[in-house]
């Protein structure tokens, strides 16, 4: 009998779980009693939960008494998934003090969970007491944002740990209210300072920036940070990547190793910051950066650019739009081609990048072959509704679509106005307003309406994508008739 009481306490102990499970009742009552806490929405059917949840276990047994992590099934707990808004498992999101603060997108082991988890579950800022604790705060390879303030109680103070919580997952900040530290500085009852990292110091530009906007407001304090923390031409890295997407952007790319050569990173840096300077000291709009050749060795393939070999940096441009700009002369030590280059592209006399199979010589199928250097002359041809596959030709699903799509263009080929048409889009720059996150993907080009196509969604027989255009293409399908298709062929025949 005490034999059966252990081993049945023994199985209640094995699964005992630490990550906290939360319904509709009792999730708004709960939430705010965490500082922070991670919760994952999920549904027992999800694949990947099913993957998360062995990892999620592990982060939240080592996490314990230190950050949280909960979870909310939505297949039984629809009205607080839908509050939060969750269309796809599993979600994961962070709360603060009971609210929402956003999604946790980092990778989804037990080691990066807690990583992260610690680094929030601590203060926003850091309280510098000492010129040591400054002094070692700023060597660190990452730009710092310090807040000096003479009044610990002062709203300066809060509105700056106010920005500092916000900006915590990208940005790192610490204060003091040390009359010392305050003088030492300059400062004169309260101010704040970006200290860019030692090792990236340089002739062109200072090495720390105050704030001076006058009033210390959140907002304005976050724009001073996000305005100033890259420099004229900062390091990016696999962290900070993200923070420069989505703007006018020139990278070069070589051997950039600051842990073990330092001296030679900065080397080829200080020639494009010193060409980079004096073209936006002329009011000339771009950002720069440099990055390792090899942590980026996707972009530098992406960029026509992984066949040169060397120290040499290999210099590309992405714009916000997309449009891609590639230095096809090699890099000077003079900075003298780098120059040239730039003043093309502000010049207007650059030709866009564009990774292309070859126009194929004849193109005459019912299923048009689309490359990069000819979409604009099929795809974006006003007069016409175009139906246009992106593939991959490894992918199995487009090869079993292949034959269906094949009958689809046999039975539109005598249509004036509709196009059927695909794209290797591992072989193509596919276009910005295109989004290709898997294959097949499948894209209706209207007519009159090029820059907004439609994804098509529906079925992959024949019968549903005629249903799809009879639906939605500009003019009424003209089919080929298949009676006489039949009839052409049978008198091609020789005679006996």
């Amino acid at each position: 009998m005490l034999r059966l009481i252990f081993l049945a306490a023994l199985a209640g102990f094995s699964q005992a779980s630490d990550v906290l499970d939360y319904t509709d009742d009792d999730f708004d009552s709960k939430i705010g009693l965490h500082d922070i806490i991670l919760v994952e929405f999920f549904a027992p059917w999800c694949g990947h939960c099913k993957k998360l949840a062995p990892e999620y276990e592990a982060a939240a047994t080592r996490l314990k008494g230190i950050v949280s992590l909960a979870k909310v099934d939505c297949t039984t707990n629809s009205n607080t998934c839908s509050k939060y808004s969750v269309s796809g498992y599993p979600t994961l999101k962070i709360f603060r003090d009971g609210e929402d603060s956003g999604p946790y997108d980092g990778p989804r082991s037990a080691d990066a969970i807690v990583s992260f988890l610690k680094k929030q579950a601590g203060p926003a800022s850091v309280e510098l007491k000492t010129e040591a604790d400054f002094e070692k705060y700023i060597a660190h390879q990452d730009a710092s944002v310090v807040g000096f303030f003479a009044d610990g109680k002062s709203a300066a103070q809060a509105e700056f740990l106010s920005a500092a919580n916000v900006l915590r997952d990208n940005y790192r900040f610490a204060h003091t209210n040390s009359e010392a530290l305050l003088q030492s500085h300059g400062i004169d009852g309260e101010g704040v300072v970006l200290f860019r990292p030692p090792r990236l110091n340089n002739k062109f530009e200072d090495g720390s920036v105050k704030f001076t906007e006058g009033k210390f407001v959140s907002k304005a304090i976050k724009a001073f940070i996000q305005d100033n923390i890259g420099g004229i031409c900062p390091h990016m890295t696999d962290d900070n990547k993200d923070q420069m997407r989505g703007k006018d952007l020139l990278v070069a790319y070589y051997d950039v190793d600051y842990d073990k050569n330092p001296k030679g990173s900065n080397y080829w840096r200080n020639r494009v910051m010193k060409v980079a300077k004096s073209f936006l000291d002329q009011g000339k709009k771009l950002n720069f950066a440099v990055a390792n050749k090899n942590t980026f060795r996707n972009e530098v393939t992406e960029f026509g650019l992984d066949d040169r070999s060397g120290e040499l940096p290999v210099v590309a441009i992405r714009t916000a739009k997309g449009d891609k700009y590639v230095m096809a002369e090699e890099f000077s030590r003079d900075g003298k081609a780098l120059e040239r280059f730039l003043q093309d592209y502000f010049d207007g006399t650059l030709k866009r990048y564009l990774k292309s199979e070859p126009i194929p010589e004849n193109n005459d199928g019912p299923v048009k072959t689309v490359v990069a250097e000819n979409f604009d002359s099929i795809v974006n041809d006003d007069s016409k509704d175009v139906l246009i596959e992106f593939y991959a030709p490894w992918c199995g699903h487009c090869k079993s679509l292949e034959p269906k799509y094949k009958e689809l263009g046999e039975k539109l080929a005598g249509d004036p106005n509709v196009v059927i048409a695909k794209m290797d889009a591992t072989a193509n720059d596919v276009p910005s307003p295109y989004e290709v996150t898997g294959f097949p993907t499948i894209f209706l080009s209207p007519a009159g309406r090029k820059m907004f196509p439609k994804k098509y969604e529906g079925g992959r027989e024949v019968s549903d994508f005629l249903a799809y255009l009879k639906r939605e293409a500009s003019n009424p399908l003209v089919m080929q008739d298949e009676s006489k298709k039949k009839k052409k062929k049978k008198d091609d025949k020789p005679e006996l």
